[in-house]
């Protein structure tokens, strides 16, 4: 078997979530032999990366460069080409950042590449089973990727859980003197931060999200009574602030916010991997969908197969009973 790692991505000295799944991910693969976490970056949040990962991973590959202080997928592309075994099996976060660099990184380690996997079903000879989403999650795909000279796996960001146990104890081993110049065409200029309007969504712990199912403008106000009830915010998906029914602001998923409440409500959402990347820190999740297909109910810790405009006001009703008792 191929020697396992897992790409990191962080942000100011903090892992993402991901970091832990993609540990679970690669139990599917070899549970005898945990991956080896591969981080780049620069200076003490670089080091703040490394160290707190130590829990979570037996190995930790720091490579530090300059130019990699902002993740600038062109660089990171040849810094992990000259650090990393040309026969190994990358995993690498389906998001933003993990969609521009592992392509081209497959391709300059003559391996395998397939985006987007919500499952891993194990091992076939020299083949690995993987189960991907097409179609905005209508359809599953199976697929055969063959591994004999390596692969690079996009995973979708919630698809398993963070792994859980008794802390690893790893060892971090700089990789940094391997990697040489590197040379990019395109360079970072600022980051600019979304707007969080009237209500930052960031920073609730109870979300009542909408999405393409609430069918018109005016059905947002039954959202907005359940949340007011319920002591929360009211959230989207991209088709509502498409609409114009809510500010941009209110959007969760990789072209909106990205939220960690304990508790997300999913009303007429069907979950596509846009979405879900805007959900960390493992939320209890509830869906409520006609459509009993949803892509949301993989996810969801509690599913709910009934008409939004139906449910949502019998359950509002509900609550304020039980709070006026």
């Amino acid at each position: 078997m191929a020697r396992l790692f897992a790409y990191i991505v962080h942000q100011e000295g903090v892992a993402d979530d991901s970091a832990a799944e993609l540990v679970s991910a690669a139990a599917r693969i070899d549970a005898g032999q945990p991956p080896v976490a591969v981080v780049t970056g620069w200076g003490a949040e670089l080091d703040a990366v490394c160290d707190s990962l130590r829990d979570v991973y037996k190995e930790v590959w720091k490579v530090a460069h300059a130019a990699l202080a902002y993740p600038n997928a062109e660089l990171v592309r040849q810094a992990l080409v000259r650090v990393l075994p040309h026969d190994c099996i990358l995993l690498v976060p389906h998001a933003h950042f993990g969609v521009d660099l592992s392509p081209g990184l497959s391709i300059k380690l003559d391996s395998a590449y397939v985006p987007d996997v919500v499952d891993i079903e194990g091992v076939a000879g020299a083949s690995l089973k993987l189960v991907r989403q097409e179609f905005g999650g209508q359809v599953s795909a199976h697929v055969r990727c063959d591994i004999s000279a390596g692969a690079v796996l996009n995973i979708r960001p919630g698809a398993y859980p963070p792994a859980a146990g008794a802390p690893a104890g790893g060892q971090v081993i700089d990789k940094s003197a391997g990697i040489g110049e590197l040379t990019s065409r395109r360079r970072y200029i600022e980051t600019i931060a979304a707007e969080t309007g009237d209500v930052d969504i960031t920073r609730q712990a109870v979300l009542v999200s909408i999405g393409r199912g609430i069918g018109e403008k005016d059905n947002v106000a039954i959202a907005e009574e359940l949340a007011e009830a319920m002591g929360a915010a009211v959230s989207c998906s991209r088709p509502v602030v498409d609409a114009k029914w809510l500010e941009k602001s209110r959007q969760v998923g990789s072209s909106g916010q990205t939220v960690k409440p304990k508790v997300y409500l999913a009303c007429g959402i069907s979950g596509s991997f846009q979405h879900l990347a805007g959900l960390k820190g493992n939320p209890y999740i509830v869906a409520i969908n006609k459509n009993p297909n949803a892509p949301i109910f993989r996810v969801a810790d509690v599913g709910i197969v009934d008409d939004i405009l139906e449910l949502l006001p019998e359950l509002t009703a509900r609550i304020r009973e039980e709070k006026s008792k």
